[in-house]
């Protein structure tokens, strides 16, 4: 965990705890329904967090996630977090690709669009 601090003009960031993955239970994103920031992780003990935005707390997860597949290749609990977008390879997901996403949806109604256009034999 790291603690910002901006002294006169400088930013500083404090390591004010250090938690290994290995130790990580759980991962409890408290509303899945709602535009919420808050999150608890589950170690020895359980830690209350708030991330920068809704956005950034999926992001957060998505990574641990992808950490724990490619090193530790343990169970981790993921709960209360929409799956939509929490996994990566939905056309759902949002880590900066919204324009992907739109041209996705623009391609599919074009063929759609297309198809029923043409004639049948």
């Amino acid at each position: 965990m790291v603690k910002h601090l901006r002294v006169d003009r400088e930013e500083k960031y404090e390591i004010v705890e250090k938690w290994f993955l290995k130790d990580l239970e759980m991962i409890d994103g408290k509303e899945a329904d709602t535009d919420n920031p808050y999150f608890d992780m589950h170690f020895h003990k359980i830690y209350n967090l708030e991330a920068y935005s809704c956005a950034s707390k999926y992001t957060f997860a998505r990574t641990l996630n992808k950490l724990n597949e490619m090193y530790l290749k343990k169970d981790l609990k993921i709960v209360n977090f929409d799956d939509t977008y929490l996994n990566d390879d939905s056309i759902w997901s949002s880590n900066n690709r919204d324009c992907l996403v739109l041209m996705r949806i623009c391609f599919y109604a074009s063929n759609l669009l297309c198809l029923s256009l043409c004639p049948l034999s």
